[in-house]
């Protein structure tokens, strides 16, 4: 699977030690920085994410900061992503399952690197359900298109 990562200064290093992970584990790797731990702007990281995800580059994205929270809100606001800040194995499966969530964000103040990995490992595997799950993420979608005939 092609992923996408991308992280701001706080999400650094467990981007970086997500990404070795995924290459181990055969995954191809789109790093969209940061590049060190220079102070940076996490949207800017996001958007880079979200757009290789949007345009089919990537199946997947995974971006990191000292929460997560603040990658999901951003990456929420482009067409056609549906990113979940996912902090633990429940969250993460369902977000999968239920949302069809093609960006994991993570926080690297809140979960140490051995549960990212673990979170990581569950996401990708998880399949969308579909079935009733399906019409639920086409109502997202329209709201979407709904939020953006009325100029947002």
């Amino acid at each position: 699977m092609r992923v996408s990562i991308g992280s701001d200064h706080a999400g650094f290093r467990l981007k970086g030690i997500i990404a070795s992970w995924l290459q181990r584990e055969g995954h191809e790797v789109e790093d969209c920085g940061a590049s060190d731990e220079a102070s940076c702007d996490y949207p800017d990281f996001a958007r880079r994410v979200a757009r290789s995800v949007q345009s089919g580059e990537s199946e997947r994205g995974i971006l990191v900061c000292a929460t997560g929270v603040g990658m999901a809100i951003c990456a929420n606001k482009m067409k056609g992503i549906r990113a979940a800040a996912c902090n633990d194995l429940y969250t993460a499966r369902f977000s999968r399952l239920h949302n069809d969530a093609n960006v994991l964000c993570l926080g690297e103040r809140v979960i140490g690197p051995g549960l990212a990995l673990e979170i990581v490992g569950l996401w990708l595997k998880t399949p969308f359900e579909g079935g009733r799950h399906q019409r639920r993420v086409e109502l997202i979608c329209a709201l979407e298109e709904e939020a953006r005939g009325a100029g947002r």
